[in-house]
């Protein structure tokens, strides 16, 4: 699809305004809509029917061809924009002139575990958005049934995590629910072992591959202090990480995948050994 870039929009004009908006969570609430840049991301967003609208400019659409035009054959509106209106709708240092504005894509907890969930990981009080947006594309990586963010924690769905996700944001089920016991009990609900980090553990991850075959859910604590003893004591297990080196600990999203790759490598063992 050709576009006119002899008038592109500017930072004035008033969709790239309300676009740039978006990167509020206040703004992102009421106009029902979010804003992703990059590549992987817009990408993403066009192919599952999310995007809405397209902001690309000349340099980016001679980059990305292939977007621009699976954008028009999902009658996703598509305006040419000029560099300071890149400027002003990135929240990054380079961009790369791709936008898109999206539909919600969260999910309540009870529709993102579906039926017969197996693998779901559950990070708590995340507040980074680059490691929510991490965890996210991790869950998506290793074939995660849903992401339930519970607790007080960082919108999925702004920039930064859902640049972070580099696309999994659109295609793993992702909810968001205030009420951490509220999210346990429907964890149980589906039948699923819950599984909590913990360096005190009484199950050591290495030793953990029949605990790990059945359906499984894996929290996840906050970045800087962890889970609190209420919710260890909650966990049907608390299992370690050995750590083999002379590192202390393990960041979040390390932890996370090193979990969900055991979890997804036993169950997969497991489903081999049954045929």
């Amino acid at each position: 699809m050709a576009l006119d870039y002899s008038q592109p929009f500017t930072e004035r004009t008033p969709r790239v305004a309300n676009a740039a908006k978006l990167h509020r969570a206040k703004e992102r609430r009421s106009a029902g809509r979010f804003l992703v840049e990059g590549p992987n991301a817009v990408d993403a967003a066009v192919a599952t029917g999310s995007a809405t609208d397209l902001f690309v400019t000349e340099q980016a659409a001679d980059r990305f061809p292939d977007i621009v035009a699976a954008a028009g054959y999902m009658d996703v509106f598509t305006h040419p924009i000029d560099d300071r209106a890149a400027k002003h709708l990135s929240d990054t240092v380079t961009t790369t002139g791709l936008f898109a504005v999206c539909k919600p894509v969260m999910w309540t907890v009870g529709k993102a575990l579906g039926k017969d969930p197996r693998l779901v990981s559950v990070p708590v009080e995340t507040s980074e958005p680059g490691n929510a947006g991490t965890l996210i594309r991790v869950a998506d990586a290793m074939g995660a049934d849903a992401v339930v963010f519970a607790g007080d924690t960082v919108d999925p769905q702004s920039g930064k995590a859902a640049r972070a996700s580099a696309g999994s944001l659109f295609h793993v089920p992702v909810a968001r629910e205030a009420g951490i016991k509220d999210v346990l009990g429907q964890l149980r609900a589906k039948g699923l072992t819950i599984l909590a980090t913990d360096a005190d553990g009484d199950v050591n991850l290495d030793e953990a591959d029949e605990l790990l075959s059945g359906p499984t859910a894996w929290l996840f604590g906050n970045e800087a202090h962890g889970l609190s003893e209420e919710l260890l004591s909650l966990a049907d297990h608390r299992i370690s990480i050995p750590i083999r080196g002379r590192a202390e600990s393990l960041n979040l999203a390390t932890a996370a995948s090193i979990c969900l790759y055991a979890s997804a490598r036993a169950q997969s063992r497991s489903d081999t050994a049954g045929r």
